[in-house]
């Protein structure tokens, strides 16, 4: 497949999404359910609402086709509707999905998933990542008898619930002391960490950080904060929604060989299907019981926390994962990505303005203007130039379903994006640019 043989099923007619994108204002906040898939995260001229998706190629409402490498903010690992796990979460829910008492699934699944992250001994599933994330805030918590939380303020999400959306600016809402019980350290910085505890002694319960995001931990970062973290008795939590089933070895703490006291899973976990888990050590877990002798936590009790299609979905995600050496192809075909769009970068001289970034399973890329300065409006002129070529890719991250075919037809259209980037840098990006730039997610204003 070319870029000429892709060009005619690419109608460039937004109509449909357009006329229903009004509709949709007027009966949900923002448009979407989720602010990454907004609006006003994508070019104006911009597919709306998908209705398919195959592999990694979807269908929008106004019929145009696309190879998609959001993969559903990174919750699509093995690619849309992947025939094993749909078969799987088919035939669970004919047997019915939500009893009185549980399903023995939710034991295989806990068993499942504890095989790949050796250090846990206890799990908790639920739906979505930001519950599991607060519910191990909460153990944490519950475990030291202490308030604060250390979260690394390099990483740009972990919860929509108040003890994280409280140290961003889209704080409104947020009670003032609920703000002010949550501080931050970098990453890769272990100074910054000891200045925290330093600042805070005895009140910090737990630190939570991604594992990695676009470079490894250097310096035996995650080791030194593991250890400080217990000579500080707080508990140390590893947010595996990114890492858990695409980095090396399953996961971060298998990659980095590492065991933290707590950690959080989801998004490839059930190849889009909705399903989360905090896994951790027994001994915290446990808190969460009815087997001990302390004071009880309530700890994810949720209507629809496992559902058993989910965790059928997950089981057969697991298992493909396992068996089919997807980790490995995902690296493989990051590799051949990366290689392809740097020599276009090259080609047009445009190392210092666009940057590709990111280990090959997960990676992301960069925009600059003409004053080599980080450019929103670039994003725009990029994203809206490789959508007309039949891309949508607010990231570059790749699936097990996409092919050499994909790869290379991909690099041929980011390589055209990129003259006109180019063009852009030289003349201006006004002459190019179809309305207005794209903006940042977390800001205090429209």
């Amino acid at each position: 497949m070319t870029l000429a043989d892709f060009k005619p099923s690419i109608t460039q007619s937004f109509s449909q999404s357009k006329a229903l994108q009004k509709k949709s204002h007027a009966l949900i906040p923002g448009g979407a359910h989720t602010y990454a898939k907004g609006d006003d995260q994508f070019p104006e001229d911009a597919p709306g609402f998908i209705v398919k998706g195959q592999g990694c190629h979807v269908w929008d409402v106004d019929g145009n086709e696309f190879i998609e490498y959001g993969m559903g903010l990174r919750a699509i690992t093995l690619g849309h509707a992947y025939p094993a796990v749909v078969e799987a979460a088919y035939q669970q829910m004919l047997l019915g999905n939500n009893f009185t008492r549980p399903a023995t699934i939710e034991v295989e699944c806990a068993e499942q998933l504890l095989s790949w992250v050796p250090g846990a001994e206890m799990v908790k599933f639920a739906k979505d990542g930001s519950t599991v994330t607060t519910a191990a805030i909460t153990l944490a918590r519950a475990y030291t008898g202490r308030d604060m939380v250390a979260i690394c303020g390099d990483h740009p999400f972990f919860s929509y619930n108040d003890w994280f959306i409280g140290s961003t600016p889209m704080s409104a809402g947020i009670p003032q002391v609920v703000q002010d019980l949550t501080v931050k350290f970098t990453f890769n910085d272990i100074e910054s960490v000891k200045a925290l505890f330093a600042n805070h002694p005895g009140k910090i319960a737990c630190v939570i950080l991604e594992p990695a995001k676009y470079e490894h931990p250097a310096n035996g970062f995650l080791y030194e904060l593991q250890k400080l973290c217990q000579e500080n008795g707080v508990i140390f939590i590893l947010d595996e929604m990114i890492t858990g089933f695409r980095w090396a070895g399953g996961n971060a703490q298998n990659c980095y060989n590492i065991v933290p006291d707590l950690s959080t899973f989801g998004k490839s976990m059930g190849n889009g299907f909705a399903v989360s888990a905090l896994a951790g050590k027994r001994e915290i877990m446990e808190l969460g019981g009815i087997y001990h002798d302390k004071e009880r936590v309530f700890l994810l009790s949720t209507t629809h926390g496992a559902e058993n299609h989910a965790l059928a979905a997950a089981i057969a995600t697991m298992n493909t994962f396992r068996t089919e050496g997807v980790i490995e192809y995902l690296y493989q075909q990051g590799e051949r990505l990366s290689a392809g769009i740097k020599q276009a970068i090259a080609a047009y001289g445009l190392e210092d303005y666009f940057q590709v970034a990111g280990l090959p399973c997960n990676l992301v890329y960069g925009t600059r203007d003409q004053n080599k300065q980080p450019s929103q409006a670039f994003r725009t002129l990029f994203m809206q130039e490789t959508i007309k070529r039949g891309l949508i890719l607010p990231s570059l991250v790749v699936s097990y379903s996409h092919s050499n075919e994909d790869i290379d037809f991909t690099i041929e259209a980011i390589g055209e994006a990129l003259k006109v980037y180019r063009q852009a840098l030289e003349y201006g990006i006004d002459e190019y640019l179809i309305g207005r730039p794209v903006k940042p997610v977390f800001r205090k204003y429209c």
